[in-house]
């Protein structure tokens, strides 16, 4: 698995689909040739056993564990997101994700206020048993973890799990790891970099039933992940601040179109329908880590590679194109318009996609490139 996510061209949503075409991630691997080979790339060469093994020899030497996707530890909630993280490189406690999560989001230049509602609203969300999720940036995420650091909380990694941002906030992970849970899908060693953010929004979402967004401008990383969270199903809560205030701009938007108003930590417990419950026990920061469940050892079942429609790939290549442009259109309502099978509509998204002409994204969604 780690081999397949790793290759090139290979995003989540290609993963899940060449897993499901053939089976096991063994059978991908052997197939991904000869796909790159019918999208036009004569050169193409899965990720390499060396590779993976250097990647996990780096994982270890960081004192980070290895989740892959059908691993008994995986987060079930994460699991069942479209373009859920083939793999997680995890350090700290798993049992962190075991009570509700709630991500508490927000700006990085946050106001005092923001930073005191922050503060105060993680507070009371994990001494309800609560574990708070936030992204280890500045501002309201790095208040958030502070806040529920004792009973443990969830920062979800941008870079490596190697790769502390901002640097200053490197002391706070290493606590968040004695009580709580550092979180990354990037190789240890990689630095973020701006195309990795959305990606670790949609886990913060991914792994919470809801989202409180707490001070967010219009166009921010925080509406990333309520939008990432609608199209979950997650419960999108934001705070509401003075419309003269443009770090408050996106919150009263998210109010304007639907978002549940908070003013406090029970609003969140209210609205998720979970009673205030003592705080879980503070363990001792000394304590071991846990050792996680051997993976599963269902064999592997590879399936024969499915050719192309009878229909011919190019005319049906030039159809799909046809009908895709910059706006997102969703896959179903694709497969509905072309008046084809998904099966046959499958192989040939998957060579547009490997050759660069389409993008998925979240919600089962689908942009053409070129």
């Amino acid at each position: 698995m780690l081999r397949l996510i790793r290759s090139r061209k290979v995003g989540p949503a290609t993963f899940h689909r060449l897993l499901a075409e053939h089976g096991s991630a063994s059978a991908a691997l052997d197939a991904l040739p000869e796909v790159a080979r019918m999208a036009g790339i004569s050169d193409y060469a899965p990720f390499s056993i060396a590779e993976a093994e250097a990647e996990i020899a780096a994982g270890q030497r960081a004192r980070a564990q290895l989740l892959t996707w059908d691993h008994p530890a995986y987060p079930p909630a994460l699991r069942d997101i479209p373009e859920a993280p083939p793999i997680l490189w995890i350090r700290g406690r798993t049992e962190t994700l075991d009570p509700p999560c709630v991500a508490v989001v927000g700006a990085r230049n946050a106001s005092s206020l923001g930073l005191r509602m922050a503060r105060g609203l993680s507070l009371g969300l994990a001494e309800a048993g609560v574990t708070v999720i936030a992204g280890l940036a500045r501002g309201i995420d790095t208040v958030a973890h502070e806040a529920a650091l004792g009973p443990g909380t969830v920062a979800v990694m941008a870079g490596g799990i190697d790769r502390i941002y901002p640097a200053e906030n490197s002391a706070l992970a290493e606590a968040i790891c004695q009580t709580g849970l550092l979180v990354s899908e990037q190789p240890p060693g990689t630095d973020p970099v701006a195309r990795h953010f959305p990606a670790r929004n949609r886990i913060i979402s991914g792994l919470s039933r809801a989202v409180v967004v707490i001070e967010a401008a219009h166009r921010s990383g925080s509406l990333i992940t309520a939008r990432a969270a609608l199209d979950q199903g997650r419960e999108v809560m934001a705070v509401p601040g003075h419309p003269m205030d443009a770090r408050a701009a996106g919150c009263n938007a998210l109010l304007r179109d639907g978002a549940l108003l908070i003013r406090n930590s029970q609003d969140v417990l209210a609205a998720l329908g979970t009673e205030a419950v003592p705080t879980r026990p503070v363990t001792a920061p000394d304590a071991a880590a846990p050792v996680l469940p051997p993976p599963s050892t269902q064999p592997d079942r590879p399936l024969p590679m499915r050719g192309r429609d009878q229909g011919g790939p190019v005319g049906l290549e030039g159809r799909i194109l046809a009908m895709l442009g910059p706006s997102p259109t969703e896959e179903n309502l694709l497969i509905r318009d072309l008046g084809i099978p998904a099966a046959t509509m499958a192989p040939v998204v998957l060579q547009l996609e490997l050759a660069g002409r389409i993008q998925r994204l979240s919600g089962g969604r689908i942009v053409r490139l070129a």
